[in-house]
């Protein structure tokens, strides 16, 4: 044991789930390693509770050998130096119309923060959580900016827009394992300040470096539907849809993920400050945090191919050993995978099922088998229904499935009860009585 950490812990440990955990997460610290994300976050954030965590979450992932650039907001920082100095600040459109007086402010507000995080990335003491960590934070003048201009007739005057990120330049300081700490202000070739929106500078960070994911940390932990559940994932276009209905926040933060997204960054995550670990539990658990805004769907259903045989006959042996489902071989497998479709999500097959032909008119549906971690979803019924496509693409005008344990299922799922003197004659031959098991059918 460590001289440094034999203090007796106060939250009990269950060393087994705990290595557990650690092994799962050994695939996704490989995979992130060398990427580089964009971590957004506002003024609010800052000034929460949980700030702190976030840190030493951030410098975990910087230890990892994540390039990692940080942009961060100061709305409600600014707003408490207005407040000290007495000047009233306008919005229009719900950004801040940023006056000579109000740039003062800014600029205080946005210095005072940058000072905070780097302070809160250096901490680095015995005992401390970042003991170690060696963190260097490198801020500047990366971003160009330009007036947003007149709109409304209303003159926005020291309000601005990115024109450009110097993208070149932060990439060689990611390079030499700095941390890249990006403000809500940017810089006109003539020398003048803007106030920008936060969600604008970290949009633009993550198209210009193609960076491999936009993180932003708001209030809420991700989208909430109607039914006050977070939604866990929406492609660019089911996003595009859901916008209208969205309002300040939670609009904002949704359509920056979603232009980044358009303009090629693979994934942007929705993610909460407020809930200590979820940038952890989003990067390294399959499940992840919030709500994921992706290009295509994050669950890939497709056929399978032989690469994905492993894969199958690890999803397949917990039912085959409770006898649930026929065991089949490596072999078998093999030569059959071309009937296979399967659900994949960060290289876990998820769910598989399979289509078999036996005569011109019916086809067997088998093989349907989730993740243990994914019961309750939607895959057995999406893999279904793309067996059902194939079936009717390819003239079949009957589906039949045998089963032992999940007739309720299929019942559901429009299968009506049969007798086993109903199946292909070929099936019937081979249809094993000691398994008794019920057999069901579906016209297409």
């Amino acid at each position: 044991m460590n001289d440094e950490h034999n203090e007796p812990s106060t939250t009990p440990l269950n060393n087994s789930d705990y290595v557990k955990w650690f092994r799962h997460s050994s695939p996704y610290i490989n995979a992130h390693r060398g990427k580089t994300f964009v971590i957004m976050f506002e003024g609010d954030a800052i000034a929460h509770e949980n700030f702190t965590n976030v840190i030493q979450d951030i410098a975990l992932l910087n230890s990892l050998g994540v390039q990692l650039v940080l942009v961060h907001g100061a709305r409600p920082q600014i707003d408490s130096v207005l407040k000290t100095l007495s000047i009233k600040s306008d919005f229009h459109q719900g950004f801040r119309i940023t006056d000579g007086a109000a740039l003062n402010a800014v600029k205080a507000a946005v210095g005072m923060v940058k000072a905070d995080i780097e302070s809160l990335l250096s901490v680095g003491v015995p005992g401390s959580p970042m003991h170690g960590s060696r963190i260097r934070v490198v801020s500047g003048n990366f971003v160009t900016a330009k007036p947003k201009g007149v709109i409304d007739g209303v003159d926005f005057q020291h309000t601005g827009e990115v024109r450009r990120v110097e993208h070149q330049a932060i990439r060689e300081l990611l390079q030499q394992h700095n941390i890249v700490l990006l403000s809500c202000a940017g810089y006109s070739p003539s020398g003048e300040m803007f106030n920008l929106a936060v969600e604008d500078v970290a949009q633009q960070a993550a198209i210009s470096l193609r960076a491999d994911k936009l993180l932003i940390l708001g209030n809420d932990s991700g989208l909430i539907n109607e039914q006050g559940q977070i939604i866990q994932q929406l492609t660019s276009t089911q996003l595009q849809q859901y916008l209208p209905e969205l309002s300040g926040e939670a609009h904002s933060h949704a359509a920056a993920a979603l232009n980044a997204v358009k303009q090629g960054v693979p994934r942007a995550q929705l993610l909460s400050y407020a809930e200590d670990g979820a940038l952890l539990q989003e990067l390294f658990t399959r499940e992840g945090n919030g709500t994921l805004i992706s290009q295509e769907a994050y669950d890939q259903l497709r056929a399978a191919n032989i690469d994905d045989v492993a894969g199958i006959l690890g999803l397949l042996k917990p039912l085959e050993d409770q006898g649930v489902l026929v065991r089949r071989s490596r072999e078998l497998l093999e030569t059959e995978i071309h009937r296979f479709y399967v659900i994949e999500r960060d290289g876990l097959i998820t769910a598989c099922a399979a289509l078999y032909p036996y005569s011109d008119k019916q086809a067997e549906l088998a093989c349907v088998a989730v993740h243990s971690d994914y019961r309750g979803s939607n895959r057995g019924q999406r893999l279904l229904e793309q067996i059902e496509q194939q079936a009717r693409q390819r003239h079949y005008q009957q589906l039949f499935v045998l089963t032992t344990r999940t007739a309720h299922w299929f019942v559901e799922q429009g299968f009506v009860a049969g007798e086993v003197s109903a199946l292909p004659q070929e099936k019937q031959q081979a249809y094993n009585l000691q398994r008794n098991s019920k057999v069901f059918f579906k016209s297409l």
